[in-house]
């Protein structure tokens, strides 16, 4: 019963990204970082709150770690086709190159 719960908890854990969803989290990452810094800066600058400007600062990054750190479904959309072990290609019976045959 434990190692089923164990094996549920890493298949959450051991989620799959693709290549899209690995630019969109840049992305994201990048964004939120910035407009929070941004945010925070300017809130704090303006009401003279150094600790108000830390709070929306550590906020920001708590919100980016939920928003990038799970595998969510959204970042598996264009999943890489692999293909199969030992595949079924068949090598060509010659190459040409340049006009000149290889085998």
């Amino acid at each position: 019963m434990a190692e089923q719960l164990l094996d549920q908890v890493r298949d959450v854990a051991e989620g799959q990204i693709d290549f899209e969803g690995q630019k969109l989290v840049e992305l994201l990452v990048n964004v939120t970082l910035a407009l929070t810094g941004v945010v925070s800066f300017l809130v704090g600058y303006i009401l003279q709150d150094i600790k108000l400007a830390l709070q929306i600062g550590l906020a920001g990054t708590a919100l980016t770690f939920v928003l990038v750190v799970p595998p969510w479904p959204f970042y598996n959309r264009n999943p890489v086709k692999w293909l199969q072990v030992g595949g079924g290609l068949v090598p060509p019976q010659s190459l040409i190159i340049d006009e000149k045959s290889f085998r």
